[in-house]
């Protein structure tokens, strides 16, 4: 058992490793002061910003709450807290600089890293209905997925950002000449187990664990690609209020919106602006930076429908030969680039297709990894659910209009994805890297 926990700390110290190396890439390592300082969207942070908060955070939760030591800057607090500082009031806040956000982060990090090699990391009984922090390690799985999202966010940013590209990729593979054809399978009716009650990775909106029956269904499956896309926007589809519900329409009368965000009609096509890269869009990859809104009207249009979160885990996780509900569409194994394009291997989506060793069992692909895939269902807590650590999480945005979004993007970090992850956003979110695919009932035709 002790050799257990001694590989549980080594995989933990060198997954936190790799989340400060991604946060410093996409900061420090590739913009200067300036650049760092600056709020390139109302939406979004200045990148110095959620760089200081990263380190903030793990400061609070490993080395106070886990470690049960001293703050080491308990004046910054109220800087780095989301919830006190809307997005545009951060620029002019009193904030660390780069130098000293690197410094401070640095000096959390060895003092976390003492905590880690002191911590008992064994799963301990629950006492009254109470989690342990240190539960199979959970507080620092927590701390590591939220530099990632961290670093997902300051992804966003890089795109909004206008200027000369500063981020690299490898060489963008040979695509294929032909878009591939979206079919469907179809889901039997029948119970499955959504959610979990035992992964150490887990967030409390995943828990717990409850078998869910559902109506057969059909779904795409593939997301749907720039390609299909165009022929949505061709046919007037942004034009024809038919498509769209009594809010979406409004959305888009407001937004002026006519393609999904990032795009321009050229003479020869359309064109795209990745990370201050102007391109031609490729027809073969998943849509993405699109709303909820403009997903729900293409479905409209396509005589189809958005899947409920149900219905898309139901697809991404269940075994039909042995009812088994696994972590990963592929099984239990961890992701590789066999399975899913995550982790910013590279800066956009594969094409469609790209990846059949991730798919389901009923044969739905690329539900891992690409885009994140916008569902029907408005974000509540299951049945049972209890706020764990921090009712800021999760539970103060139960209900309020939020929409769920699965399976994570090509900017997600494999730690911070599985079958059972839920995000959420608002339903006019683009910046996101953000897409889709399409449902149906059983006896639609």
């Amino acid at each position: 058992m002790n050799q257990e926990h001694e590989r549980a700390k080594e995989r933990i110290a060198t997954e936190l490793d790799h989340s400060r190396h991604r946060s410093n890439g996409l900061t420090l390592d590739a913009l200067d002061d300036e650049g760092l300082r600056a709020q390139h969207s109302p939406l979004m942070s200045p990148l110095v910003w959620d760089l200081a908060h990263v380190g903030n955070y793990e400061e609070q939760w490993l080395l106070r709450a886990a470690g049960g030591r001293e703050a080491l800057r308990p004046d910054i607090d109220g800087l780095y807290d989301a919830f006190e500082n809307p997005r545009s009031d951060r620029p002019s806040l009193p904030l660390l600089d780069p130098v000293e956000a690197y410094e401070y982060n640095a000096r959390v990090r060895r003092e976390v890293l003492d905590v880690l090699s002191g911590a008992d990391l064994g799963r301990a009984e629950e006492t009254a209905g109470e989690r342990s922090l240190l539960d199979s390690g959970f507080v620092f799985h927590m701390v590591i997925q939220h530099e990632h999202m961290h670093d997902e966010t300051m992804l966003a940013t890089h795109q909004l950002r206008r200027g000369a590209p500063v981020l690299l990729e490898p060489a963008r593979r040979v695509r294929s000449l032909k878009p591939p054809v979206h079919e469907e399978v179809y889901v039997p009716p029948g119970t499955f187990t959504m959610g979990t009650d035992d992964d150490p990775w887990a967030f409390d909106n995943e828990r717990p664990a409850r078998g869910i029956h559902l109506d057969g269904y059909w779904i795409d499956t593939r997301p749907v690609t720039n390609a299909a896309y165009m022929d949505f926007i061709d046919d007037g589809g942004y034009e024809n209020r038919r498509w769209w519900s009594k809010d979406g329409w409004k959305w888009r009368t407001k937004k002026k919106a006519f393609a999904p965000a990032f795009w321009t009609r050229e003479p020869q096509g359309w064109s795209r602006r990745r990370f201050g890269r102007q391109e031609m869009l490729p027809p073969d990859e998943p849509v993405q930076h699109v709303s909820f809104f403009e997903a729900q009207a293409y479905a409209a249009w396509a005589g189809k429908r958005l899947p409920s979160e149900a219905e898309w885990e139901k697809a991404a996780r269940w075994d039909p030969a042995t009812g088994a509900s696994h972590r990963y569409p592929w099984g239990e194994e961890e992701p590789t680039s066999r399975h899913a394009n995550l982790g910013q291997r590279a800066l956009g989506p594969a094409p469609a297709g790209r990846h059949p060793e991730g798919a389901s069992p009923l044969g739905v692909q690329q539900l891992i990894g690409d885009v994140w895939e916008w569902t029907s269902t408005t974000f509540h807590g299951y049945p049972g659910f209890e706020a764990f650590p921090y009712r800021e999480y999760s539970e103060v945005f139960f209900d309020d209009g939020y929409k769920v979004l699965r399976g994570g993007s090509w900017a997600t970090h494999p730690t911070a994805v599985r079958s059972t992850f839920r995000n959420w956003d608002h339903p006019i979110r683009r910046q996101i890297f953000s897409g889709f695919r399409c449902a149906r009932n059983a006896d639609d035709t």
